[in-house]
């Protein structure tokens, strides 16, 4: 019985893993914990309840912080369908000078969940529009820059994000313009202004993600 319950807890310790340590419900009952077993845990301490049928292990909260662990809590929270996005996903890929105060998370059109902790923003993205991270997805740096655009983002936020991903390869002056194209006119004079604003400084795109930039001399 005890080597029972060592291999339910290491089964479900493997899912957590990839999760930050966080885990839900469904999680834990198909690695063999009873609801009432579940109750057991939290009663005790041994698991951490972070929201409705979402856990975690008490022992991560003892390990180093990680600046995007809370993220798998709302990538649990939405059941796979919520992405980090617009500032969010900006401040994740260190793409200026964003620093939201909330979370942004994009969600399908018929997603009906809501919390007051998170902004929701309703679109369907296509699969090269999201990466993957641990336990969580992202927007894209392209897609990310052209949907805070399109959200009216202020400049100064889009100017720094523009430039820092043409200059780390992350993106071209051609990807961003087509990722704005169906976003809408305040999506494309957001970023056009970026543009113009690395041009002010000098700075031309030279559209190769590998070597997007090139100083002017004077």
């Amino acid at each position: 019985m005890l080597t029972d319950r060592t291999d339910t807890r290491a089964t479900l310790w493997r899912v957590a893993s990839g999760q930050h340590g966080y885990f839900t419900a469904a999680q834990a009952l198909k690695a063999g914990y009873s609801y009432q077993a579940q109750r057991y845990h939290a009663q005790r301490g041994n698991w951490l309840p972070v929201d409705r049928g979402i856990y975690r292990f008490r022992e991560f909260t003892d390990l180093p912080a990680s600046e995007d662990a809370h993220l798998v809590r709302w990538c649990l929270w939405s059941r796979g369908r919520a992405v980090a996005s617009h500032t969010t996903a900006l401040s994740i890929h260190d793409l200026g000078i964003a620093n939201p105060s909330q979370i942004h998370l994009t969600v399908p059109r018929n997603f009906r969940q809501k919390d007051a902790a998170v902004i929701l923003h309703r679109a369907e993205l296509t699969p090269d529009e999201i990466e993957d991270r641990s336990g969580y997805r992202v927007t894209a740096p392209v897609r990310a820059i052209a949907e805070c655009a399109a959200a009216g983002t202020e400049q100064d936020v889009l100017d720094s994000a523009v430039a820092e991903a043409l200059e780390r390869g992350v993106a071209t002056k051609r990807q961003l313009l087509h990722a704005v194209e169906t976003l809408g006119p305040k999506a494309e004079l957001g970023v056009e202004r970026a543009l113009a604003t690395r041009m002010k400084h000098g700075v031309h795109d030279t559209g190769n993600p590998s070597n997007s930039r090139t100083t002017k001399e004077h």
